[in-house]
């Protein structure tokens, strides 16, 4: 499924947020958002998931304006992973992934056996299966974050949002987690403070006082210049001693 956003536009207390971004993401494509803190990415994928209307501009999902779509139907094609995310304290680790099916379900279409598949496979996912009748309240973030992953992948979206899933995560989770965001057959829009992280991702788009200063292949986006510029840092790009690949070796900017 396509995403697009055109010239879009949101302004809290006259300062804007994020401001005429302009973005098309392919079908099946991982797209990296990246850029210091307060640089816009969480508000242009809460703007991307159709949690808020922009004050200008639009968001497409293949083709279709998405302010025209009910909130159920962007719900069974879009799931938003948050940074921060609020469940019942009472709810189980099963009951909260059991709510990514939600938008399916209906007097008409009840609660199957299906269902109960797929949300076991999500939780197997994140390797919270064995956490199902643990309250909400007695886990770690790391935990909850986990869970909140699961909880999307239970939608089956054909568009996945993730910002900063790893998070509060171990690093061995982390490996998992984005290990298998990359191996899901669908378009994922993710933001990331790991910029050796965001290497891995198809494309990139970098964040800057709301606005989209630069798009492209990681080892473009990333070059010394920009790296200088907008994370004031320094970085060497060299290849990965063990499979060969680029990563970014870190230096204090002078």
């Amino acid at each position: 499924m396509k995403l697009c956003a055109e010239h879009l536009d949101w302004t809290v207390h006259g300062r804007k947020l994020v401001d005429n971004v302009n973005l098309s993401i392919e079908p099946g494509e991982t797209f990296g958002l990246v850029g210091p803190n307060g640089s816009g990415k969480t508000t242009l994928l809460r703007l991307l998931a159709g949690l808020r209307k922009p004050r200008a501009g639009m968001v497409r999902l293949d083709g279709r304006p998405m302010a025209r779509l009910r909130q159920r139907d962007i719900a069974q094609s879009v799931a938003l992973v948050e940074q921060q995310a609020d469940t019942g304290e009472r709810l189980s680790v099963r009951q909260a992934v059991e709510l990514g099916r939600t938008p399916f379900l209906s007097p008409l279409r009840p609660w199957s056996d299906a269902d109960e598949r797929i949300v076991n496979r999500a939780l197997d996912d994140v390797e919270m299966r064995h956490f199902g009748d643990r309250l909400w309240h007695t886990l770690s973030g790391g935990e909850r974050q986990r869970v909140h992953i699961a909880r999307a992948l239970a939608q089956q979206p054909r568009i996945l949002l993730l910002d900063e899933p790893t998070n509060h995560l171990d690093i061995h989770h982390q490996l998992s987690i984005l290990d298998l965001v990359r191996r899901l057959p669908i378009t994922v829009v993710i933001a990331l403070h790991d910029l050796n992280q965001a290497m891995d991702c198809d494309r990139l788009g970098v964040m800057e006082r709301g606005r989209l200063v630069d798009l492209g292949p990681p080892t473009g986006v990333l070059s010394a210049e920009r790296l200088q510029r907008t994370f004031g840092v320094r970085a060497d790009v060299i290849d990965d001693p063990l499979d060969g690949r680029p990563i970014l070796r870190f230096r204090q900017a002078i």
